[in-house]
């Protein structure tokens, strides 16, 4: 059985198991874990990348599609979206519930590694991830395969959880994050993994907002914008590829 520090090594297949073994209820989870606010975040990160009604957008680490359908509500009948997860369940799903909403012409889904992407340099007017850049085994170099595959002028977005600023909403949440939530999340997902004890676990390791920011500069983003959303909960980074 996986444990905590295993899962934190990012190790591919550890993650893709943790991920396969929560696939079902991941929807629901994300609802209740969220509030519901996690529709608004994803709304507000397609907002801002300031994407065209006819682009080609790319979703990394999509899960089970809802940012992908996100892009999709904003584009017109030349625009597209692809969805790429390297969990086969995710996938699955994705594929389902894109054909239950009529949207399988509009999204495609497909198994990839984000840190091994299947498309040529500068593909995409777009390239965005919701809460799973995180899982990334080389967080560097799966920005950089975003970058890679996004064109001259386009942009890198991320949707990730950070950590509030604040110091008394900073306790509360905290407590919540590390306690109620694990124990939800364990209820309902009856995961052998315990996937929502490494998700509090996965972001106090992952970089601040600010650390995100350096890495996606790193990797030769400009002008990176950062979005903090609901209190710090969670943060929008927008960096632009340079040339036009």
């Amino acid at each position: 059985m996986l444990t905590q520090t295993d899962l934190l090594t990012k190790k591919g297949v550890y993650i893709q198991q943790m991920f396969g073994s929560i696939a079902r209820v991941y929807d629901l989870l994300n609802t209740i874990l969220s509030f519901n606010f996690d529709k608004s975040w994803r709304k507000f990160a397609v907002k801002v990348s300031n994407v065209t009604p006819d682009a080609k957008v790319l979703d990394v680490c999509t899960g089970t599609g809802d940012l992908a359908i996100a892009y999709s509500r904003v584009l017109n009948g030349s625009g597209r979206v692809i969805g790429s997860d390297f969990c086969h369940e995710m996938v699955r799903l994705a594929e389902l519930k894109l054909k239950r909403r009529n949207l399988s012409d509009k999204i495609k889904v497909i198994d990839a590694d984000t840190l091994r992407l299947p498309f040529r340099d500068n593909s995409f007017q777009v390239s965005g991830v919701a809460f799973g850049i995180r899982n990334v085994a080389d967080l560097r170099a799966g920005i950089a395969e975003m970058v890679r595959i996004t064109a001259p002028g386009g942009r890198v977005v991320i949707l990730e959880f950070s950590q509030p600023i604040n110091p008394v909403f900073k306790g509360i949440y905290y407590f919540y994050f590390k306690k109620i939530l694990p124990f939800i999340g364990r209820l309902i997902s009856r995961s052998k993994y315990n996937a929502y004890s490494y998700l509090p676990s996965s972001v106090l390791n992952f970089p601040d907002r600010y650390g995100l920011r350096t890495q996606m500069e790193s990797c030769g983003l400009e002008d990176v914008k950062i979005y903090p959303k609901t209190l710090g909960i969670v943060t929008v980074h927008v960096g632009t590829k340079p040339g036009n």
